[in-house]
């Protein structure tokens, strides 16, 4: 290639001109340059796009080639601002200048912020956020299944707190990438073998915070969703208070730190037996109240005197017995005299109405041969035969021939009163 000044007489050939631009560019290797990008397409794997300026009207054509496209950041397109590495490169025969993108970063995060509000609109619409939802916590997990990095502080910080509060308590650690492209398929394959896991009582996804960009994966769709769907209660502890991820707001329990998660999770067996002892204590104190309060009000039904001396009951119920009975007796005899006297009275008075009685004053009844009653002289004839019943027998009579009726007393002109018959064959009383 000639070093020779380029003249009017002797000129650089186009060849010699494009090369000695395509060295000139070389020198100026790599360097990082923000742009928003305006154009994105993808061919053969490859990204051929554009990226302009922010402040001022310059555009320069890049190049992504397939190995690199696989390393940047998801999503990534048309009208985002980013930073990128790129190396000029001039392509001799076309004449043409392009960047060559070996590392490409979103700075602007205003579109990166408002998909994920989006999502977590969608979400919350959906109830993944509803406090009905949340789970309890085991009061004491035997098992702890924990989802965090391989030898990181959040592990070490986790493992040594709860330890130090409940020795006895076991852990399950699933090891996974907490940042990159590898940590959204390694986190919910974490959270589901966990889950998975009859004996893990609580799982922890623990992380010792990061930029936002590192805590992506932590608001990925498909690890909320994961973390929705888990039967056993999760907690979040990702340890970043500026930027809460998706995750926080679907676990059953938010952690500031790893640290916190512990302490929240595993209850600190020296403040457990400080409890228990308390307890204990105020329930003795209450139950000797209570033995006391009752010693006392039994001395104090003791000291009755109705309870002073027991035999008063019986002595008091005995003479009221006595009472009962001696009124018993008066009444009875009482009512027996009455029932005599009624009785003889009673008697006297059937006496005095007995035929018997009547036959007993001289009276007789008088009878057919028939046993008919004789009641009028004109019922017989001379000749019948009769029968007297008296007092005490019969006797056997003729009739003779009938006499005036004695009833009428002509001297005085009254009337004798005729005694009534009695019945025939009345019993004697």
């Amino acid at each position: 290639m000639s070093e020779a000044p380029s003249t009017a007489d002797a000129p650089w050939p186009v060849g010699e001109l494009s090369q000695k631009i395509k060295g000139y560019i070389d020198r100026l290797g790599s360097v990082w340059v923000e742009g928003e990008i305006t154009q994105w397409g993808v061919s053969g794997g490859n990204v051929y796009g554009k990226l302009k300026d922010l402040a001022v009207d310059a555009t320069v054509s890049f190049t992504v080639w397939s190995s690199v496209k696989a390393k940047l950041p998801q999503g990534l397109g048309q009208g985002d601002r980013v930073v990128a590495l790129v190396k000029a490169n001039w392509w001799v025969k076309g004449g043409s200048l392009t960047m060559q993108v070996f590392e490409m970063r979103r700075v602007g995060l205003g579109d990166l912020l408002e998909r994920l509000e989006r999502l977590k609109q969608q979400l919350r619409a959906e109830g993944l956020f509803d406090p009905s939802r949340k789970k309890p916590l085991p009061f004491l997990p035997h098992c702890i299944g924990l989802v965090t990095g391989a030898d990181s502080d959040a592990e070490k910080d986790v493992l040594r707190n709860a330890q130090l509060r409940w020795p006895s308590v076991r852990f399950r650690v699933h090891h996974s990438a907490v940042q990159g492209e590898r940590a959204v398929g390694e986190i919910i394959a974490g959270i589901r073998a966990l889950d998975a896991d009859p004996e893990v009582d609580v799982i922890i996804v623990a992380r010792g915070g990061g930029d936002f960009q590192n805590l992506l994966p932590f608001s990925d769709e498909a690890v909320v969703r994961a973390a929705a769907a888990c039967e056993t209660p999760l907690v979040s502890a990702i340890g970043h208070e500026n930027d809460r991820p998706l995750l926080d707001e679907v676990a059953d329990l938010r952690a500031s730190t790893p640290t916190d998660a512990a302490k929240r999770v595993v209850p600190d067996v020296s403040d457990e037996l400080a409890k228990v002892q308390q307890v204990r204590s105020r329930l003795l104190t209450r139950v000797t109240g209570l033995i006391g309060t009752e010693i006392d009000r039994l001395a104090q039904i003791r000291s009755r005197p109705a309870l002073a001396s027991a035999t008063w009951i019986i002595d008091q119920r005995a003479e009221e017995l006595t009472r009962f009975v001696a009124r018993g007796v008066e009444l009875t005899a009482r009512r027996l005299e009455r029932a005599h006297l009624d009785l003889t009275e009673r008697r006297g008075q059937l006496r005095a109405l007995s035929p018997q009685h009547t036959l007993d004053r001289g009276y007789a009844i008088v009878q057919t041969g028939a046993g008919g009653v004789v009641r009028d002289a004109a019922e017989t004839a001379p000749g019948d035969a009769l029968v007297l019943t008296l007092a005490r027998g019969r006797i056997a009579a003729t009739a003779g021939e009938a006499h005036p009726s004695a009833s009428a007393n002509p001297a005085s002109g009254t009337r004798t009163p005729t005694p009534p018959a009695p019945e025939p064959q009345t019993p004697t009383l």
